[in-house]
């Protein structure tokens, strides 16, 4: 599948990056290519393979270590680091319109 400049353009302004004509090009050829790679991935026969159920299928029943309650350090400490915050939570900010 081909990509061309526009749409890496699109992506770009979506993505809020700043793209030279030439990085345009490059991105485009480099897209282009993982595209094929996955259109070659989706011909591939796994009618054979048997799904996994749960990722944790694939540890071979390794035990996981039990959870540990542990303190954590008091709000106050915290905020007192904080550049802004309220007493209550930092404050950061508003970048949604």
């Amino acid at each position: 599948m081909a990509i061309d400049r526009a749409q890496v353009r699109h992506v770009a302004r979506l993505a809020r990056l700043a793209l030279s004509p030439e990085e345009e090009e490059r991105f485009a050829a480099q897209l282009g290519h993982v595209l094929e790679y996955i259109e070659r991935l989706s011909n591939v026969d796994v009618s054979k393979v048997e799904p996994l159920s749960f990722a944790g299928d694939a540890r071979g029943g390794l035990p996981l270590r039990d959870d540990t309650l542990l303190p954590c350090l008091p709000r106050e400490k915290v905020l007192s680091q904080a550049p802004q915050q309220d007493g209550e939570s930092f404050v950061v900010p508003r970048i949604i319109e």
